[in-house]
């Protein structure tokens, strides 16, 4: 009898929910988590842990990702394999809380609206006409965020550490997703992360930006089937269910 595979769970970025997965997962069927209501990445992590069962592949966006490397920081002889995407391991720069206290005074002082038209645009890096395709649905995903879970997800970026001592001591395979025009989580700082972790596999999907699992879903979903088909956690032609 051929070895259980382990199950796909995705996980959410700042801000996102499952419409930015949702065209990745209808390739590579698996749970997807979102993590309004949380404000530390622990937390965030030990739900998913505690709503799931046995050997996992994650597959996290950006803040997915950190989240990811906490799980595997928790529980890592339940991780099967590791997929990060438009992330990093690095914990707050000096700068950052100025940065992101901008957007939070665009928030609180004129709402989500106006905090999904200066946040979403730098995120994207697609072709203009895909990217226009896209807004609607993305400032509707920003807009149904209450102020305080944006809140408490901020607080839990600010308050991560570095996390690559657990990347580096990791042992599984794992895959490293960039995009050529992501802005906030470049290909140089995957490179990085592929240097702490050797066993990596690294692809940079052209012609999409930070919010790659949407804006290139077929070319998101093909990298993975491949890494994990490689790698004996997906069967090819076969959903991981």
């Amino acid at each position: 009898m051929s070895k259980p595979l382990p199950s796909f769970v995705f996980l959410c970025g700042l801000l996102s929910d499952a419409r930015v997965w949702a065209p990745v997962a209808e390739a590579l069927p698996g749970r997807i988590f979102a993590f309004p209501g949380f404000d530390s990445l622990a937390a965030m992590a030990e739900s998913v842990l505690a709503a799931t069962a046995g050997p996992l592949v994650l597959v996290g966006h950006s803040m997915g990702g950190r989240v990811a490397l906490e799980a595997v920081r928790q529980a890592p002889d339940r991780i099967a394999g590791l997929v990060l995407a438009n992330t990093g391991v690095h914990p707050p720069a000096e700068s950052e809380g100025a940065g992101r206290q901008r957007l939070i005074d665009i928030a609180q002082g004129q709402g989500m609206a106006a905090l999904a038209e200066a946040w979403l645009p730098p995120m994207m890096g697609a072709a203009p006409a895909r990217v226009a395709a896209l807004m609607p649905g993305l400032r509707a995903m920003v807009e149904g965020y209450l102020l305080q879970a944006y809140l408490g997800q901020i607080t839990a970026l600010l308050g991560r550490t570095d996390a690559g001592p657990v990347l580096a001591g990791y042992r599984g395979p794992v895959l490293l997703l960039s995009a050529d025009q992501d802005r906030w989580s470049p290909p140089a700082q995957h490179a990085a992360m592929h240097a702490l972790a050797p066993q990596a596999t690294l692809r940079i999907v052209e012609g999409a930006g930070h919010m790659l699992p949407v804006e290139a879903p077929e070319a998101t979903a093909a990298a993975i089937a491949d890494w994990a088909v490689a790698h004996g956690l997906l069967h090819r032609g076969a959903d991981s269910t």
